[in-house]
């Protein structure tokens, strides 16, 4: 059996034909914990819609292992929160991939949609109005549905963004205990010190990869300033990126080690751009 939950080979996502992530190729592995970083309009959200297969690659491929189940997270700016919703009705849609939408509510999914809220904090809130949760309470209600949803990979985006203090380390603490379960977990998140402190590994992106691997290689002050070069490189009507090979492009090479990555050091400033991803 493959230990590769996801495998990227060339991909390129993006939107009405402008490319927003070039040229990836990588495994994330079964059971691993990542973080995805970068500036804004580095690709970071892109790429989890990609996985998710919200958006079609327009170059290369995503594959997800086979019988794989996901849950998807989106950022809370994409969510609406004046729909009329109760705690308890928003976390039990969590249960849809398993019961159908018009599947009946049973005793065991009432236990499992209580002991969701407990794990995040929310016990007593199940009739609560959505609308009238704070940011920390609303980001709780959503990791208990991603809880009830029993997914082998979780994608979390920006799942720390307004939220207080308290609420981060309890969310961390669900993530770690996934991570602890053997679930493959990719978030995206831009505080590089939580990074550091909390995620094994790290996919650096500046709309290509810049490095992906252990977090203290892939953070490099060297490959910081990599990614920084690029993302100022590029704008919003930047032309197609040709592959590998023409003219003054850069050369995506990719190849992998155990884990399915082959952690290059960054190039100079005067050498070619490279991906330190390697294609198996």
């Amino acid at each position: 059996m493959s230990e590769a939950a996801v495998t990227f080979r060339d991909l390129t996502l993006g939107y009405s034909s402008h490319p927003a992530v070039h040229h990836l190729s990588g495994e994330v592995r079964r059971g691993s914990l990542t973080a995805v970083v970068g500036q804004n309009g580095s690709g970071k959200s892109t790429l989890l819609k990609g996985i998710v297969g919200v958006l079609k690659p327009m170059a290369g491929t995503c594959q997800v292992a086979s019988n794989s189940r996901i849950a998807y997270l989106p950022q809370q700016s994409e969510l609406d929160r004046s729909f009329p919703a109760r705690v308890v009705d928003l976390v039990s849609m969590g249960l849809w991939p398993k019961r159908g939408l018009l599947g009946r509510y049973r005793g065991e999914d009432r236990d499992a949609v209580a002991s969701a809220l407990g794990t995040v904090g929310l016990s007593g809130f199940e009739k609560r109005s959505i609308d009238t949760l704070s940011g920390g309470q609303l980001q709780r209600a959503l990791f208990a549905r991603v809880l009830v949803q029993n997914a082998d990979i979780i994608l979390l985006d920006e799942p720390f963004n307004a939220v207080d203090s308290n609420t981060v380390g309890d969310l961390l603490g669900v993530i770690k205990r996934w991570h602890s379960q053997q679930l493959t977990v990719m978030v995206v998140a831009h505080d590089l010190d939580l990074v550091r402190s909390h995620f094994p590994e790290t996919l650096l992106l500046a709309r290509r990869p810049v490095a992906w691997g252990p977090t203290a290689e892939a953070l490099s002050s060297e490959n910081l300033k990599k990614a920084r070069r690029f993302d100022e490189a590029w704008h919003d009507d930047a032309p197609w990126c040709e592959p590998a090979g023409h003219g003054g492009h850069v050369d995506h090479g990719h190849g992998h080690h155990a884990h399915g990555l082959n952690h290059s050091k960054a190039g100079s400033a005067g050498e070619p751009e490279r991906s330190p991803i390697q294609a198996a």
